[in-house]
């Protein structure tokens, strides 16, 4: 048996950043975790391509959730990135953290050390920001975030449509305020996208990186996490860790490796025929996602990214001059802009986050629409449904049953109602007249039922799931505020399913910040 200090599992955004912090110290072996390969393709690495990633494949685990009733019965398609830099070498590279609002939340929820004050310097240590450091913003971290440089015209038009309707524009999301609409910073460096992985696992000769990787369960001897069990190659075999267990396998396979391990719902257990080592039911409840429509236009223009033989010409000269500079529009991260918008005066944040897309976007990018259009995403950012994640066997290789109760609660599509009526109006402005839109789904906005109608028959996911792993000051929360396991010693989670509640934006920025915290948590254990 192999023996490490520490063993993070889970090569993603946040294992990528407790792994690369706690290897800093070079009195630690630290092995590194994860079950897909190392990314570094062309399609993963270039922004422009990302829609080829969002099939199920080697970057992709795609799994589907179970039939959503508050989706007239679909199942809805839930891209999670496999390899090292895990969905961030296969996301939308935008970076924002959410709302000051959501972390302050957080402590009044019990999570000590969470306000926006605790969390902005991690953020900013992450970060590399190409308008230099400031009182918001990092200048020498190892997560690069730049500006766009070549976004399409059609983006021009939707931020001047969006400013016609008195939305302020905004040039930092992640800056005093939140609130406007305007183009998102990227996670790229020199024009290629910056995963997690590119970011932080630069070698290190006490950092092990093994990829090709499943664990089955983590060791836990006497109530204390001890090591993995590992299949590669064919081969099982359990690798030790001295110091301890950090977890960052995401929403889905943190719940899922701790039930695998004895730990979660014992009534859940037992039906899998999983022995009970620590009874904790919260482990697999309160997931959480953006619930988003998307909306689409075909245009006269040829102005928008097109699917025709002439689109095809520009993609091909594009991708020429991409591979020579790096440069023009295949550093697009597709959802160029956007804007965060509150659906009613008195809510302390914006509860509504917009993406505009200078594309027709359909079944999250696999479907091809013959033409050129525009699509635009509005997402609920802060959905009162909750969902689980629960085993569907006791074998590690099967995916596990996603259930996020899309639309459970009625407060969801009353605030995604009002949302998609506000995406019509910015897309009807004058200013985009001149594209000569179509709208591909037309309903009479007025009409509760029928647009409630359209809504259940195409919202999906926009990518975020988080919670299933509860941070909190109650007993009951899967995890204290230090990420500590309750019930097992020297086990932390450093990944989104800690969230107690989602934060109102993207969330790979925010798992960073958790991952970096995380390996902080762990060197004041073993130092204590």
């Amino acid at each position: 048996m192999e023996t490490f200090d520490i063993i993070v599992i889970g090569g993603g955004s946040g294992g990528c950043a407790a792994a690369a912090r706690l290897a800093e110290d070079p009195g630690l072996r630290v092995c590194l975790l994860e079950a897909g390969g190392g990314n570094e393709t062309i399609p993963v690495t270039t922004p422009g391509m990302m829609a080829l990633n969002m099939r199920k494949g080697k970057a992709n685990w795609g799994f589907d959730t179970v039939p959503q009733k508050g989706l007239g019965g679909r199942r809805g398609y839930q891209p999670r990135g496999r390899g090292l830099g895990g969905s961030s070498a296969i996301n939308a590279m935008l970076y924002l953290r959410g709302n000051a609002w959501d972390y302050d939340n957080w402590a009044a929820m019990g999570c000590t050390g969470w306000a926006w004050d605790d969390v902005l310097p991690w953020f900013r240590q992450a970060e590399a920001n190409a308008r230099g450091e400031s009182a918001f913003h990092g200048g020498s971290g190892p997560l690069s975030v730049s500006d766009q440089h070549w976004p399409n015209r059609s983006t021009l038009a939707f931020l001047e449509a969006a400013e016609s309707l008195q939305h302020s524009i905004n040039a930092d999301f992640n800056g005093a305020s939140q609130d406007g609409f305007g183009l998102f910073q990227v996670t790229q460096k020199a024009g290629e996208r910056w995963s997690a992985a590119r970011a932080y696992l630069t070698p290190k000769p006490n950092l092990s990186v093994r990829t090709g990787v499943r664990v089955e369960n983590i060791v836990i001897e006497n109530r204390r996490a001890s090591g993995v069990r590992i299949t590669a190659n064919g081969t099982s075999e359990v690798l030790t860790a001295r110091g301890g267990v950090v977890l960052a396998g995401g929403a889905f396979a943190s719940p899922q490796l701790l039930m695998l391990s004895g730990i979660g719902p014992g009534g859940h257990l037992q039906e899998q025929g999983i022995a009970v080592v620590h009874d904790s039911p919260q482990v697999g409840e309160g997931l959480q996602d953006h619930i988003d429509f998307v909306g689409t236009w075909t245009t006269r223009s040829r102005d928008p990214i097109g699917f025709t033989f002439g689109g095809a010409l520009t993609l091909i000269r594009a991708f020429a001059e991409y591979r020579r500079s790096r440069s023009g529009m295949m550093t697009s991260p597709m959802a160029e802009a956007g804007g965060f918008w509150h659906s009613r005066a008195d809510l302390p944040a914006p509860d509504v986050q917009f993406h505009f897309v200078p594309a027709v976007l359909e079944d999250h990018g696999r479907k091809l629409v013959w033409g050129y259009g525009i699509s635009c995403h509005a997402c609920v950012l802060r959905p009162e449904s909750r969902g689980t994640l629960r085993l569907a066997s006791a074998r590690a290789s099967d995916a596990p049953l996603i259930d996020p109760n899309f639309l459970d609660d009625p407060r969801d599509i009353a605030v995604l109602r009002t949302g998609v009526r506000q995406m019509h109006r910015i897309i009807a402005a004058p200013a985009l007249a001149h594209l000569g839109l179509t709208d591909r789904y037309p309903v009479d906005l007025a009409d509760d039922a029928a647009l409630d109608a359209l809504i259940r028959s195409r919202a999906d996911t926009v990518y975020h799931p988080v919670g299933t792993c509860r941070m909190g000051g109650d007993a009951a929360s899967v995890v204290d505020p230090a990420l500590r396991l309750r019930g097992i010693d020297r086990l932390w989670v450093a990944d989104a399913s800690v969230m107690p509640r989602i934060i109102s934006g993207n969330t790979n920025a925010p798992t960073i910040m958790i991952g970096e915290r995380c390996a902080n948590f762990v060197r004041a254990a073993l130092r204590g």
